[in-house]
Order: structure tokens, then sequence, then C-alpha cells
């Protein structure tokens, strides 16, 4: 197949995305196991740790008890809110374990995922009952039936924790190396994002004779046999607007995207509000089209987001997703 592959003005590279590459944060219930997983990540990672929880308490001079039993749950879960937008804005590199709670809040959810990469322990109720039944520091517990207690809190928050995660584990039956391995293995993990413009999920509909037989749901699965050879994250975004592209694109720097891969469809030849926002992002950019744009109507010849990528590439059908996705792990 006929096709180029085409260097564009590649931008100066910063060493790092942003806090997200590095930070490690751990979410779930009380007694999954976060701050001794912490406190080991942090001398394998060689990282230092935090507990959000410790930290509210040193900065108040009392126990999460204590705060609770005064101010009441608000109280606490605003300070909460305080401390992690602190964390972002300061950009820390650190292990954080965060209060159960934490994730309940939607603005929390957010911040958590700003401050790093996600792990969620998640637990049965049994295991949190065994490991908690004689703690008489969970105020959440101190009830006539805590087992009880503990299945409803879960079932409530299951939601809140899910969403927030980037990684979720079951560690109910798993050693604490076990544990570790699957952590730093995540941890390592390249995450790519691909995002396709106006008019591309109708692949296999328009212009056959230019864009092929194939439709969408086939490069969707030409994809995820990429992800699966290569070991990396790799997630797929189709939108025909152009805010939700840029949305996208501006989320992509909070969330430990590595590289991105972009077909803006038509948007290539006119959306400077596309082109600004991928300027902003510092990790390599591939610019992919599956015709050839040079041998077509004139218009298509001129793209204004090709000079803020570092490729772009043409012509090669939808292959040419997998040689831009080649490009970024090299």
């Amino acid at each position: 197949m006929s096709g180029t592959v085409k260097k564009g003005k590649a931008q100066k590279r910063l060493k790092g995305i942003g806090m997200k590459k590095t930070n490690l944060v751990l979410i779930g219930f009380m007694g999954s196991g976060k701050t001794s997983l912490g406190l080991r990540m942090s001398y394998r990672l060689r990282m230092p740790v935090a507990d959000t929880d410790k930290l509210i308490e040193r900065r108040q001079g009392r126990s999460i008890s204590r705060i609770f039993g005064e101010e009441g749950e608000e109280y606490f879960r605003r300070l909460e809110t305080g401390l992690l937008g602190e964390l972002v804005e300061k950009g820390y590199t650190a292990i954080y374990s965060v209060g159960g709670g934490t994730p309940l809040r939607p603005e929390n959810r957010e911040l958590l995922r700003q401050l790093g990469k996600v792990f969620l322990l998640r637990v049965r109720p049994e295991t949190v009952y065994e490991r908690l039944k004689n703690d008489t520091t969970r105020p959440l517990l101190q009830c006539p039936d805590p087992l009880k207690r503990i299945r409803e809190l879960l079932e409530s928050r299951a939601e809140a924790y899910e969403s927030c995660a980037d990684v979720i584990l079951d560690v109910d039956d798993m050693g604490m190396d076990e544990i570790m391995t699957m952590v730093e293995k995540e941890m390592k993990r390249m995450k790519l994002l691909v995002i396709n413009g106006p008019n591309i999920n109708f692949l296999g509909i328009r212009e056959k004779s230019i864009y092929g037989a194939r439709d969408y749901q086939y490069l969707l699965e030409l994809i995820r046999e990429k992800e699966k050879e290569t070991g990396c994250e790799i997630t797929v975004f189709q939108s025909n607007h152009e805010g939700a592209i840029i949305d996208r694109i501006q989320e992509a720097y909070f969330d430990g995207t590595q590289g991105i891969v972009i077909n803006p469809g038509a948007y290539t030849h006119y959306s400077y509000a596309i082109r600004d926002a991928l300027a902003s992002i510092t990790v390599p950019k591939v610019e992919i089209h599956i015709s050839d744009i040079t041998k077509r109507e004139e218009f298509r010849k001129v793209s204004v987001t090709a000079p803020v990528c570092d490729k772009q590439i043409y012509g090669l059908g939808l292959s040419g997703y997998l040689k831009a996705i080649d490009y970024i792990l090299q």
C-alpha cells in the first residue's frame, strides 16, 4: 500500500508530562490495605508516601474521630477537598493513600485523577469486617451491626469508587507481594489516546472508493489487537463535535496520556481551536489520515493541526493508525 509518513514541526519536550505520569493514588474502603500498600510501594518505587487522613489530623491537631464528632462529616469532607486541591496545585511527586470516603464527592474524583494514576483496592464486606471488627477508631462503624453497615457503605460507594479508578484490583485473596507486582506493572504501562474526528464513525458507509469498505468497528478491533500486541493501554475516542474533541485533548493533560494519535477529519483544514489544544499537550502526537490528502481536493492539502504534531501519516489506509502507534512507542 502506498502512502506517506511526513514529519511535522516537532515541539520542544518537557522531561515529564505532569504529576499523573508518576504519582500513585490509592483509593478504597477502610481496611482495604491502602496504608500498608502505600508504605511498601514507597520502598519499591523510591517515592515518599502521604496519607491524606494523617495530613488532616496533623493540621487539625485532632483525630478523624474527633473531627467527625465535633464538626460532622460534611466539615471533614470539605477539609479533604481543600487538601486535594492544594496537593494538585503544588505538584508534589508522591504515593497518596486517601480516606475511604474521599472519592464520594465528584470534585474530589476529578482532583484525584489530576493527582495521579488511581488504583482502587476493592474488597468484600466480610474481609473488611474481619480486619476491623476490633477497631474502635472508625466512626462510621460504631453501630450495633458493623457488618451490615459495611455492606451498605460498600454498595453505596461502588459507583463512585469505580468511576474514579484507572485500575481496579480485587485484593481479598491476594498477597501483598502480588498486589505490589501488579501495581508496579500498571504504573509502567504506557497510555496512548486515539482521537477520531467527524464522520470517521461512518467508515464503511461513506465514499468507499476513498476510505475503503471496512467499518468503524473493524478499526476499533484493529487497535484492540495492537493494544494486546504492545501491552500498552490505548483509549479510543470519537466525536463529530469540535468542542468535545478539544475537551478530550485537554483531559489528556491530566489523565496520564503519553502519546496522541489524531485523525481530525475535516477539522484538519480549519480548526485552529483543535490546533491550539494540541499545542498545549507536550507528548508525542501523530496526525493520521486514511486517504492520500495530497491527491485530493485543494482544501484537503492544507492542515492547520499538522505543524503542532510530530508526524503526519496519510495514504496508508487504516494501517496508518498502527504506524502512528508504533512511532509513539519508539
